[in-house]
């Protein structure tokens, strides 16, 4: 059964709601999904998992949340190649900017996209769940 860890940061519960939705679609095919916050999580975890799924929304000029989910995810950076991992958040404007950088800081650290980054505009709605799900389902 594949161990996966779903790790996030969430100021209004968007992306806790998104990352639950990608631990049910761990769970439902498979797969053994266990949630993380982010100042819960740290490099030293990575490899016990299979796959990891990592979640933040865009914060400020469309970056990462500076106080506890970039500084972990740093400290994953270095043993993040050739892992198996996804990537979703929210936005509440811009274009997606910080998905755009944030994949090509993953695919320069050696990690393996599983899937299509999923984000969406403030609250997941129904689509955005499903995708969710999905992603989940992609790292099983």
């Amino acid at each position: 059964m594949s161990k996966i860890a779903v790790v996030y940061w969430s100021g209004t519960g968007n992306t806790e709601a998104m990352a639950n939705a990608v631990a049910d679609g761990v769970n439902e095919n498979g797969g053994n999904a266990t949630l993380y916050t982010a100042d819960s999580f740290n490099g030293d975890m990575v490899n016990d998992f299979d796959a990891i799924a990592f979640g933040c929304p865009a914060m400020g000029a469309e970056v990462l949340e500076d106080e506890e989910f970039e500084p972990m995810f740093n400290g994953c950076e270095s043993a993040l190649n050739g892992k198996k991992i996804a990537l979703f958040g929210s936005y509440g404007w811009g274009d997606g900017e910080w998905m755009r950088n944030w994949e090509e800081t993953c695919t320069s650290d050696g990690a393996v996209l599983a899937t299509e980054s999923v984000i969406c505009n403030d609250a997941p709605d129904d689509d955005a769940i499903a995708n969710c799900k999905a992603l989940g389902a992609s790292l099983v």
